[in-house]
Order: structure tokens, then sequence, then C-alpha cells
């Protein structure tokens, strides 16, 4: 993020190194455990029918959840990247966005496809009665639904999303890779919204909303030919405008308190809308889905209460296994479901049955950490160490296509200096570097600095060295090795002096 970032809170509610918003990933916990409840409800057991009907739609209106991430997601992403994406829209720019989100979604997700991916083809083998998974519509296994499946593109050209995704609850990833895609665009839009006054911003955040919540109302569920496109479109545009109020407040001690009052208060009332929603009918409880960007901003803002349990490192912990939990509890419930079928020593009247549901429960959490720990953070660090060669990938791919064509590069005439010959060629190789960068439009982002860098009262360390190696050779060397040593010199300047950066 090119702007600053907001200075930590006193209560610590943000973290002051990483700018992390820590009652923000604290909620992502909450909104997963919520997601994975209401699907395990489904689980024909007498003891979870028994926990749903005293809880009614604090369980069985947990799809909520995923409105929820939606939210989130809008607003972390406007936090983090609006002031980066917003003034223009920039090749290099929009690339490392991308590729930074690429590098959150893929490693993990890839992995519970490929698994779970076995898991169905060996269904369909063995099985023998069409049914694959435990889903309303029954995915495709052909090579077309993989690429979908592998690119995360599955569910845009379906209306619906019952079996869209191999993976059932994958159809939202795919949703939000999309909304990932447009956000440079709409960064466009939302960095000259920036000014506009907190009142409009706040109200334009809650209307976003309205659609999904009438639906609710009117129907008692949000599902409708193309519903998945406006729940995300919705809920990720109410999340960025809510981060437009926020950073529009003052954070006065005064605002913090207010704020703190409505993160504890919203709870309350989400949970009563939820149970008397469903006295006016079935699922009518869900037009609460409204307040979810009034919560998500009051906990950006709040420094006690609420936000603070979120900020603890246990929730801390949960918001970021977050992901890797709401990717594989469907394929263990799946199995666990299959197993509940076939096997009469799980039948759903024993006890048994209901201990390995509970155990189920409990392995998912164990696995989504597994996989955070050694596949989702180091997948993601290893692919991160690449985006400078993703970022130039474009311009070489479109240049080497013929889309864009390559200005000729105009050198200057620079005679031998009484720095020798390497000197001349690095003049050189400089105006060759600034003319691929004007070619690729990267001239209005600062180059990267080595740590050490000449300065008007110290030359670079490096270069003096190098200089001074070069006089000790022989003058009437060819161009060829002055650009062979100078590319070294790039490479080790590259790899070393930048290291510490």
């Amino acid at each position: 993020m090119t702007s600053p970032r907001p200075t930590a809170t006193p209560s610590g509610t943000r973290a002051a190194s990483s700018g992390e918003i820590r009652g923000l990933t604290g909620l992502r916990a909450v909104a997963a455990v919520w997601v994975v409840l209401f699907h395990f409800h489904f689980t024909p057991l007498p003891g979870v029918t028994g926990v749903v009907d005293a809880l009614g739609p604090l369980i069985t209106s947990g799809a909520l959840g995923v409105d929820l991430f939606f939210v989130l997601s809008g607003f972390v992403i406007a936090y983090t990247y609006v002031d980066e994406l917003g003034p223009s829209l920039r090749i290099r720019v929009t690339v490392r966005f991308l590729w930074a989100r690429a590098c959150r979604l893929w490693p993990v997700y890839l992995l519970v496809l490929h698994v779970f991916g076995v898991w169905l083809i060996a269904r369909a083998a063995l099985g023998g009665d069409g049914v694959i998974a435990f889903q309303s519509v029954q995915p495709g296994l052909d090579i077309g639904q993989y690429l979908q499946q592998l690119v995360l593109v599955q569910l845009w050209d379906d209306p619906y999303f019952d079996g869209a995704s191999w993976v059932g609850s994958t159809w939202s990833i795919s949703a939000e890779w999309l909304a990932y895609l447009l956000f440079p665009v709409a960064a466009l839009v939302l960095y000259r919204m920036r000014r506009l006054p907190v009142v409009l911003l706040a109200c334009g955040s809650v209307l976003l909303m309205a659609p999904i919540a009438w639906a609710y109302l009117a129907t008692g569920s949000p599902y409708f030919p193309w519903s998945w496109l406006v729940r995300i479109l919705c809920g990720f545009g109410a999340g960025a405008l809510a981060h437009l109020a926020v950073r529009r407040l003052h954070p006065t001690p005064t605002a913090r308190r207010a704020a703190s009052a409505v993160a504890a208060v919203l709870p309350i009332v989400l949970a009563a809308g939820l149970l008397l929603g469903e006295l006016a009918g079935p699922g009518r409880g869900g037009a609460v889905i409204v307040l979810f960007p009034v919560l998500v901003a009051a906990l950006a803002v709040a420094d006690r209460g609420p936000a603070m349990l979120l900020s603890t490192p246990a929730f801390g912990y949960g918001g970021r296994l977050s992901y890797g939990l709401y990717l594989v509890h469907i394929p263990l419930f799946e199995v666990y479901w299959l197993a509940l079928e076939r096997y009469a020593v799980l039948a759903p009247d024993t006890a048994l049955a209901h201990v390995v549901g509970v155990q189920v429960l409990v392995l998912t959490v164990g696995v989504a950490a597994l996989m955070y720990r050694f596949v989702e953070e180091p997948s993601r660090r290893s692919l991160r160490a690449l985006t400078p060669a993703v970022e130039r990938l474009p311009v070489r791919v479109a240049i080497a296509l013929g889309i864009l064509r390559a200005r000729p590069l105009t050198l200057p005439a620079v005679a031998a200096s009484a720095d020798g010959a390497l000197a001349t060629a690095a003049a050189r190789f400089a105006a060759k570097r600034q003319a691929r960068a004007r070619v690729a439009g990267w001239l209005d982002e600062p180059l990267p600095q080595p740590r050490h860098a000449a300065s008007p009262l110290r030359p670079a360390t490096l270069a003096t060295a190098l200089v001074k190696a070069e006089r000790r050779r022989a003058a009437h060397r060819s161009e060829y090795d002055l650009w062979a040593d100078y590319e070294r010199a790039e490479y080790i300047r590259g790899s070393y002096l930048h290291a510490g950066n």
C-alpha cells in the first residue's frame, strides 16, 4: 500500500507493523465457523437435529457467513489496495495485485481440488448409482469441467451455483476471484469517491446490501438466477464503500467509543433479527444482512468490547485458518456422510455416530491448521518471491505476440570517461533500461534503489569496486565483453544488494 497505514489503536486491535485490522481477522474465524456449522446441520443425526431445533436460524442461516466473507473481503481489499490501484490503471501494479491474490487463493485450493477430485472419480467408478457428491445437482467430471475448476471460473457461465464446483463450497471462491479481476477497474471509481461525505458513503454501503435483503424478505432465500453474482458484487462493493466511510472518520476517542458500542450491540440485534424473522416466515430473518457493512466498519474503528475479543491471538489464528477451514470442511463431511450411509455401525441412532461426528468437526480445524502451516504460508511466500518476474511477464508476452511493438532504443553517444570503460558501458546500459521501462509504462513508478546506492557524499560500494577492478584490466576489450561485465554487475547488485530491502 503506497499510502501510510493507519496507526495502531491503544487497545491493540490494529497491528502497527503490518497494518492488519485484528478485529476483522478474528471476524473471519466467526464467519468460517458459522458456515461450517450450517453445512454440518444437514448431518442426519438426532443429536444434530436437537441442536438445530434449539438454536434454529442461528444455525440454519449460516449461509449468511458467505455474504459476511464477501463484505469483509471488499473492506480489506479496498483498505489495502485502493490507494495503490486507484490513481490510474497501470499494468505492472494490476499484475502485482492479481498475483498477490492468486498466491493467496490457489495453493491450498489446488491441493483440496485434486485430492477431492480423486475421491469423486473413485465414487463415480465404484458407486454405480450416479451420485458422486452430496449436492442437489451432481458436478461433471469431464476435462472441460476440470479445466474450469483449475482456473476458478467454473461458476461464471452458470446462473446457479448448484453442481458448479467439485468442492461444493468453492463456488464462492470462484465468485471472489471474479471480484478480484474487476477490482482494479472498480478502484478507479472508488479512489475518486474517497472524499464524498461519510454519510453518503455509509448509506451507499448499506443500500448495496438491499437487493439480497429484499430477496430474503420476499422469498426467505437469496436463490434466483445469477443470485451469486448479485451477492458477490453487492457484498464486495458494500465492504469497499464501508472502508471509504471509515477512512473519512476522525479516529477520536469518542468515535472509537461509539464504534465499540455499535459493535457490541449489533451481534445481539443480528441474533434477534434472525430469531424474530422466523415468525414472519422461514428465512425472512436473513434481511439482517443489511447490517453486515455496519458491523465490519464498527469493528474496524472500535478499540474495546467485541473488537478486543476478536483481536486476541486465538481469534487471530482462527482467522488465518479460516480459508483452509472453508475449503476442507466439505470434503471431510462428504466422507463422513457416506460412511453414515454405508456402515451399520454408524447408524444415526448410535452413540458412535455422534462421537465420530464431533471428531470430524474437530478434525476440520486440525487439517486446516496443518495446511496453513505446511502448504498455505510456505507456498504463498515462495510464489510472492516471483512477483518481479511476473510483473514483467505481460509486457514481454505482448511484445512476443506482436500486440505491442518495442520502441527502438536510442542510446546516447557516451565517450570513454576517466572512470574507465565499464562506466561507459554502465551509462549505455542505464539508457537502455530506461527506454525499456518507457515502453512498458513503468517510469511512473520509482525504480528500487539498492541498500548501498550512491549518495552525494559516498559512491556506491559495489560500483566503486567494479570500476577499480576495470582499471586494472586491458583497455582494448570488445564491447561484448563490456556488456558481459555489466550484466554480471547487475546480477550481483540485484541478488545481494536488494536482498535486504
